[in-house]
């Protein structure tokens, strides 16, 4: 898929739209050493990496936007999200 703009042409109205209508969507960071990759199961190919926890969630959280944004366009439906995220203990 190719985005015909970047992130930051879009307009404010869009993000505040988005913002109004908020999903919330389960996001995976790992850690694979040396950074951290982040991806949204719900939304394939949206993905992120960073070089701190913290620019990582910026970087996901800004590629959702656009991943949304570039379906809005494309008039392709928005998933809602699916995936559960939970941590279950065992013994090590």
């Amino acid at each position: 898929m190719t985005w015909p703009r970047a992130p930051q042409q879009y307009s404010e109205t869009s993000r505040f739209e988005a913002k109004v209508n908020a999903v919330r969507y389960a996001v995976v960071i790992e850690d694979p050493g040396g950074n951290y990759s982040a991806y949204v199961p719900d939304l394939p190919g949206c993905v992120a990496t960073g070089s701190t926890l913290e620019a990582t969630e910026a970087a996901i959280r800004a590629a959702i936007e656009f991943h949304l944004d570039g379906m809005r366009e494309d008039g392709v439906p928005i998933p809602q999200p699916t995936s559960r995220v939970d941590y279950v203990e065992v013994a090590a």
